[in-house]
């Protein structure tokens, strides 16, 4: 194999393929304090750890007509797991909230999604963090939309996972280890199903691979999980403050058996807002069509979020 010089060397990782930059508008690197446009300057140190221990958070935040949803709790959150994994960030959280705005406004775009990762940083391929001197803080705005009309009309399939639910003290810190949301992935592709749900030992509702999940219960209810094993995500806390106004709310465990009787299942993640989930392990919930929970939940989040967002 030839070795190279460094200039012949940055040329040719400038010329690599990167599969998905068409998505990317523009991205910070702490390092560097930069923010940068060129998708084929979007490197990470393979020494960092956020890339070979998985020693790192991450926060995927979306912004519509140049308003980033629920930027406040998305960086809250960001907080509590780097104090659970003693990570300093390089800069303080308001300032990484301003530097998110900066790259969206980068970006160009009205609409996209911004991807935040605070990592362990580089320093070393061992797992001890005293080999990393620094954090390391990227952000990625990306291309995004809501998806359309027909695709909140059909509705989603979902079943129950193999994959049992995180260890409570993981699953509530947004680390960028994410075999089993991957593994959840693979078996929903090889159902041709849209989404794997994880069930604990006793049978009750965890989450999916990148969402949270609710029901509406055979008393008109609008249930959640309790957030001890699940990701308190910042989409399905929204959720239930808005219904709040409009119908009884409880957070707690939901048995599987429930789901049969439910008059809607709610899929609730910030890249989609609420979907309906209209069939489990191949039976119909409900009508077997979208709720009008979920359809005004979708609605609803949308205004709260372009009332609310911040404005970049």
């Amino acid at each position: 194999m030839e070795i190279a010089s460094r200039e012949e060397y940055v040329a040719a990782l400038l010329a690599a393929p990167r599969p998905g930059s068409d998505k990317v508008l523009a991205f910070y690197d702490s390092r560097l304090d930069l923010v940068c446009a060129d998708p084929a300057c979007m490197l990470v140190p393979l020494d960092d750890h956020i890339v070979h221990r998985g020693d790192g958070l991450f926060e995927s935040i979306c912004y519509r007509e140049r308003r980033l949803f629920a930027l406040t709790a998305h960086l809250d959150r960001m907080a509590e797991g780097a104090a659970l994994l003693d990570i300093q960030p390089p800069c303080p959280f308001e300032a990484i909230a301003a530097r998110i705005c900066e790259v969206a406004r980068a970006g160009g775009e009205d609409h996209g999604d911004i991807r935040v990762f605070l990592s362990r940083g580089p320093g070393g391929f061992g797992i001890s963090p005293s080999e990393s001197p620094a954090s390391s803080l990227y952000i990625v705005a990306l291309k995004s939309g809501l998806p359309d009309h027909e695709y909140y009309a059909r509705g989603l399939t979902a079943f129950a996972s193999s994959i049992p639910p995180k260890q409570e003290y993981l699953a509530r810190i947004k680390n960028t280890n994410y075999l089993p949301n991957v593994f959840m992935a693979r078996e929903a592709h090889a159902k041709n199903m849209d989404v794997a749900i994880t069930f604990d030992d006793k049978g009750h509702i965890g989450e999916a691979a990148i969402a949270n999940v609710a029901i509406v219960d055979k008393d008109g209810v609008l249930r959640s999980p309790g957030l001890e094993r699940i990701l308190p995500g910042t989409t399905l806390i929204a959720a239930l403050e808005l219904a709040a106004s409009q119908m009884p709310v409880r957070k707690g465990p939901i048995h599987k058996d429930e789901i049969a009787t439910a008059q809607e299942m709610l899929l609730l993640t910030s890249a989609t807002l609420c979907v309906s989930i209209t069939h489990f392990d191949g039976r119909p919930i409900g009508s077997g069509v979208p709720g009008p929970v979920s359809l005004w939940l979708r609605e609803a989040l949308l205004s709260e979020m372009l009332k609310t967002g911040r404005k970049f």
